[in-house]
């Protein structure tokens, strides 16, 4: 197993990886909308998800994947209405490449975030 940690996402907020590399497969942490600095982003919950997936591919590049490799995505909501928000940004990142995905809705996220995904894709 290789751990996966690059300054280019938020650094983990508790006792975990990034990511995991293990027999070709990436497996990534919950990422959630803080900048590589910590700083949560103030916004709507597209905002929030968008820096979400700017966080999910500068794990994926230190893993040596990217968004196109993922096999299985599954997305955490604060907020079910706010789905169709969520899903029109993650379409915009996955459009012609459509992962398996699971979307649930939680009481509550780290940090308060509105959005958290966590991703597994095929490593090279």
């Amino acid at each position: 197993m290789k751990k996966i940690h690059t300054i280019e996402a938020p650094a983990a907020i508790g006792p975990y990886s990034q990511g995991i590399v293990s027999n070709q497969l990436f497996f990534s942490s919950g990422q959630i909308p803080l900048t590589k600095d910590g700083v949560m982003i103030d916004g709507d919950v597209k905002d929030q998800t968008h820096q979400v997936f700017r966080n999910l591919q500068a794990v994926l590049q230190e893993a040596g994947s990217s968004l196109d490799q993922v096999i299985k995505a599954t997305v955490f909501i604060k907020d079910m209405n706010e789905f169709a928000d969520i899903n029109e940004v993650y379409a915009q990142y996955f459009a012609d490449h459509k992962p398996a995905r699971s979307c649930v809705e939680v009481a509550r996220l780290p940090k308060d975030a509105k959005v958290e995904i966590e991703v597994i894709a095929l490593t090279s």
